[in-house]
């Protein structure tokens, strides 16, 4: 069986009506929505909705790890909004719609840290299997899924305490295959070398690597991580790589 895996699509829904061909099955690992283009700042929902100046600005205090700064720039910019919330909804039910329709069947998905679980049951479909601290067999391997990220000066969309996360990782037990949309905490895989900084990693997956030894464990989040791959004993774990970025799926071939 050949499974294709992506993480960060970040709205790229001509790559991800794609990834399936040649694969049994799709998963995705989360961060579906492009909320702002680090590329092209007139891109994404902030984009969209402020101009590319206005988004420039904010990346620039959020880089600089200005974060009550960037905070209160945007909201100013939320504030001189009409209909702010409407209007966000509005564009994020348009993404999810396309984006959504372009997963192949079948596909199984979890969450990541901007995305919005509440909204998904609108567009999830037969063939799209939405999982979180549950798992699924394919072709005999026992996958299990654990959506979103930990807590960060961020202040992302799905950010859970500690705690939480660690009870999905508990529920999902023993598996072959733990497919997160954060990686396990080790300094070389949360590292972004483009970014120059560490982004928050799992110390639940970490010891659930431990306790259960999965296969693999597969995870995105990290754009440019220091390093994609790491063994921790026989647990190979592996950055799938910025889907948004590269348009190409992680092949995963079960013997």
């Amino acid at each position: 069986m050949r499974v294709h895996v992506v993480s960060d699509v970040h709205g790229n829904v001509a790559a991800l009506a794609k990834a399936g061909d040649g694969a049994d099955a799709l998963v995705c690992l989360g961060d579906l929505l492009l909320f702002i283009d680090y590329a092209d700042h007139g891109r994404g929902i902030m984009g969209e909705l402020f101009g590319a100046e206005a988004v420039r600005r904010f990346v620039e205090l959020r880089t600089a790890r200005r974060f009550e700064e960037a905070r209160a720039w945007s909201r100013g910019l939320w504030d001189g909004l009409g209909d702010a919330s409407g209007r966000v909804q509005q564009a994020v039910r348009g993404q999810y719609a396309k984006l959504f329709a372009a997963f192949p069947t079948p596909t199984y998905v979890t969450y990541g840290n901007v995305d919005l679980p509440a909204l998904w049951p609108e567009f999830a479909r037969a063939g799209v299997t939405v999982l979180d601290g549950a798992a699924v067999e394919l072709d005999g391997w026992r996958f299990g899924f654990v959506g979103g990220g930990l807590r960060t000066p961020m202040r992302t969309p799905y950010e859970i305490a500690d705690e939480d996360y660690a009870a999905k990782v508990a529920a999902v037990g023993p598996v072959d295959v733990l497919c997160c949309h954060i990686p396990p905490a080790l300094p070389e895989l949360t590292y972004d070398v483009v970014a120059r900084r560490f982004e928050r990693g799992s110390e639940a997956v970490l010891d659930a690597i431990a306790d259960c030894r999965p296969r693999y464990v597969l995870f995105g989040h990290v754009h440019q991580p220091l390093q994609r791959r790491r063994r921790i004993g026989r647990t190979e774990c592996i950055n799938v790589g910025h889907f948004r970025g590269t348009g190409r799926p992680f092949v995963l071939d079960l013997p």
